[in-house]
C-alpha cells in the first residue's frame, strides 16, 4: 500500500468522525442575547472534538493497514470471498 492510500483513508476517516462528533455534548443557550442565534451552542468543545477525532482516525487507519497489508484483503477481493 502506498502513502497516497494512507492519506486518503486518514482524511476520509477524520472528516466522517469529525462530522459525527459535532453534535455530541452540545447544549444551546436558553436565553440568548439579542442578535445571537437561538441554536448556537454555549460550549462547542471544538478542541476536544478535533483531538478525539484525530485519535479515532488514527485507530481506523491502523485497522485499515492491518486488514490490507497484514491480512492481504483488498476491496476488490471482497465480492469473491
Amino acid at each position: 500500500m502506498n502513502v497516497a492510500s494512507f492519506i486518503v483513508v486518514y482524511v476520509i476517516a477524520w472528516w466522517l468522525i469529525f462530522m459525527m462528533s459535532l453534535p455530541i455534548g452540545v447544549r444551546r443557550n436558553d436565553n440568548p442575547e439579542k442578535g445571537h442565534d437561538i441554536g448556537a451552542p454555549v460550549k462547542h468543545m471544538i478542541g476536544k472534538k478535533v483531538l478525539w477525532t484525530s485519535i479515532l482516525a488514527t485507530v481506523v487507519l491502523g485497522i485499515y493497514w492491518y486488514v490490507v497489508d497484514v491480512m492481504g484483503v483488498e476491496i476488490i477481493d471482497l465480492p469473491n470471498r
